[in-house]
């Protein structure tokens, strides 16, 4: 399990994949992001209980390949097993700034999460 998952105060940690090119994106904006890979770390489940509370829903990525791999009986788990057996499953990046979450990266999160800083 990820050991940089417990929030601390403004610091950065991108919760996401190495290889996913919007991860990339946030981590070339934000080098002082510690980067938590979901597939070799994991979430800390307080972070995703936080997002799910935060989120709702938004939080699936249900346009992934692995959603669709799921079978139906699979997708209609609830979302915090969904993604405790399937981190890939997060939308990404989910950012932690502090005990302040966004999810996804465009400016606007960029011009949010830089002013946190």
């Amino acid at each position: 399990m990820c050991t940089c998952g417990v929030f601390r105060q403004m610091n950065v940690i991108l919760y996401g994949l190495k290889n996913c090119d919007t991860c990339r994106k946030a981590m070339k904006a934000l080098p002082q992001a510690r980067l938590c890979d979901v597939r070799v770390d994991g979430v800390p489940e307080s972070v995703l209980t936080a997002a799910l509370t935060q989120f709702g829903p938004a939080l699936l990525n249900t346009r992934s390949t692995t959603w669709r791999g799921l079978s139906e009986a699979e997708r209609v788990a609830e979302p915090l097993a969904l993604l405790k057996e399937h981190p890939a499953l997060m939308k990404r990046p989910l950012i932690a700034v502090g005990d302040t979450l966004f999810l996804s990266w465009n400016s606007k999160i960029e011009a949010e999460v830089k002013a946190l800083l």
